[in-house]
């Protein structure tokens, strides 16, 4: 297989693309008179710049403190567009706004090329067709049901550790990698009844190694001409953009090779599944693809999915669903490593629950209990602000508009607006890690790691935004992520509901691994040039060792097995 296009084709199919792009050009915007930073690239606009950046966010805390939440810059190809956090912006395109935002082509259909079409590649009446066949299957009473699932998995991940420390002592583990390989065996359970056999020791799980790293493939550090290739997906046709995942390049060929046997996984979970294949278990199962399959006997097309893209959201779950729990949660090990003092806090809280539980004659955590322990809610909460998975969401307006504006933005005649005219066509890069540091959103230490703020932030002053902790980490309205359901047992003042699924996931994974081991940063920790970066990959946001991108995603931490 030909491993890579010769530059001068794919230089070609840029030009040729180029050329539809200036003759399909959108209509000049009305954003132009707002201040922004100047741009050293025509062709790409800021778009180089921020793929550059050493840590997401570099530039786009640069420009809050100058501009404010709301700010011009360059799109590919001389177009201007609007950047912006600001809270009520972000209420009007999310929630207000329905599908009056469409996703940007450039980046959507990266999602189409990995999976096929997913919900999250799909739009308009087909997103609600996905979401209304999906909504039953992420029900908050059918999430709160894997709470068992997750702790005996959890168990064995911790029971692994701790055989594995036992003879070592101390010793410096990948944490990440471990962590995405339980998570991996979660979402196989909850999803589908299937186990991944990630934690397996006597064989290393061929889907895990695929998963493994797929979002820095696909985004980070990409050449200039793949990014000038990119660009102009905004500008073809959807019939020839699905053509695109054929072409024998990377990271083509690898996302074929992910989706391929990922393929051979579904089908062979479908076959199970299937009414033929065990009424009984189809009867009685409860994991999304049996409600899913369930569904699906509807003779109305238009309450079914087909096995294609049944195929694609089982593809979806199982990456999103591992990954995005994996990535967060190791982050929280990073950052109480780097605070002993509130791990400290963290691990008195969870053994004086599991004190409490024993003494009620009890032996698990209840959802009762984890909902009663504010300290790990926190740190949870705090770690999904300071490192949200996906960094930045870009949009296209679908109709002229008016967009609100919480803080006034600045013309270059240093007149203030408090609205922001749009047109039909016009580019809006929303950045949540943007909105997640807003210091007059999250106070003047919005910068730090600090889950004490949760505990006196006024949620009756606060733009309702996100759909947990008022944070956009999970995008919003009728886009949010589908699997955040809303608990009835988790309601404070500032933040009015609580989602689910991935909230329990971590918080089983606090009280099993806090209360039994101590997490510290491995010997030679330099905090002013930290070992770990979180690294620019399209919009989102990975882990990566500095200086060392050929090692992939990766988190190192000392883990010591506690008394």
């Amino acid at each position: 297989m030909i491993s890579a296009i010769p530059l001068p084709a794919l230089l070609g199919l840029g030009l040729i693309s180029l050329v539809v792009a200036l003759l399909r050009r959108r209509k000049g915007t009305s954003i132009g008179d707002l201040k922004g930073p100047s741009s050293r690239s025509i062709l790409l606009g800021h778009e180089y710049d921020l793929s550059r950046q050493e840590e997401v966010g570099d530039l786009e805390f640069t420009w809050l403190k100058e501009y404010g939440p709301t700010w011009k810059v360059r799109a590919p190809f001389g177009h201007d567009a609007l950047m912006t956090a600001d809270p009520k912006a972000l209420q009007h395109i999310f929630h207000k706004s329905g599908y009056g935002y469409a996703k940007e082509p450039s980046q959507n259909h990266i999602s189409y090329i990995m999976a096929g079409p997913n919900i999250a590649w799909v739009q308009n009446a087909d997103h609600q067709r996905h979401r209304k066949i999906m909504n039953p299957a992420f029900s908050a009473a059918q999430l709160r049901s894997f709470l068992p699932m997750f702790q005996a998995t959890v168990q064995r991940l911790s029971d692994k550790w701790k055989t594995k420390l036992s003879a070592t002592g101390p010793s410096v583990l990948r944490v990440d990698d471990w962590i995405s390989r339980a998570a991996l065996d979660i979402i196989g359970q909850a999803a589908f009844d299937y186990d991944y056999k990630g934690l397996d020791d006597d064989s290393d799980s061929p889907l895990a190694q695929a998963y493994h790293g797929i979002f820095k493939e696909v985004g980070y550090m990409l050449p200039v001409s793949t990014m000038l290739f990119r660009a102009t997906w905004d500008y073809i046709p959807e019939p020839i953009l699905k053509l695109f995942k054929y072409i024998p390049a990377q990271p083509f060929n690898h996302l074929r090779g992910v989706s391929n046997l990922f393929t051979k996984y579904g089908r062979e979970i479908l076959r199970e599944k299937r009414p033929e294949a065990d009424a009984e278990k189809r009867t009685d199962g409860k994991d999304v693809l049996s409600i899913l399959i369930k569904a699906n006997e509807s003779s109305d097309p238009k309450t079914r999915l087909s096995d294609e893209e049944l195929l694609a959201q089982m593809y979806t779950l199982t990456l999103a669903g591992h990954e995005t729990t994996a990535t967060t949660f190791s982050y929280l090990l990073y950052e109480v490593a780097r605070h002993p003092e509130y791990q400290a806090r963290m691990r008195q809280e969870v053994l004086e629950t599991r004190a409490r539980i024993l003494e009620r004659g009890g032996v698990e955590f209840t959802l009762e209990d984890l909902d009663a322990m504010p300290v790990c809610m926190n740190a949870i909460k705090e770690t999904l602000r300071v490192h949200p998975i996906a960094a930045s969401l870009p949009r296209v307006a679908t109709h002229d508009d008016v967009l609100p504006l919480a803080f006034p933005a600045t013309t270059k005649s240093g007149e203030t607006v408090n609205e922001v005219p749009i047109r039909k066509g016009q580019v809006v890069y929303t950045s949540l890690a943007t909105y997640n540091r807003i210091p007059q959103v999250w106070g003047e230490d919005s910068h730090e790691w600090n889950p004490d703020r949760f505990t006196r932030l006024d949620g009756g002053k606060q733009t309702f935004v996100g759909v947990f902790a008022n944070l956009m980490t999970f995008s919003a309205g009728t886009r949010a992520c589908i699997g955040w359901r809303f608990s009835p047992s988790q309601v404070d003042v500032a933040h009015p509901s609580s989602p689910l699924n991935m909230v329990i996931e971590m918080q089983a994974l606090c009280t099993e691994l806090l209360g039994s081991f101590q997490f510290s940063l491995p010997d030679g920790y330099d905090p002013k040039k930290p070992e770990l970066q979180r690294a620019p990959s399209s919009s989102n946001m990975i882990a990566i060792i500095r200086g060392k991108p050929e090692l992939g995603t990766a988190m190192r931490l000392r883990v010591e097995l506690l008394e």
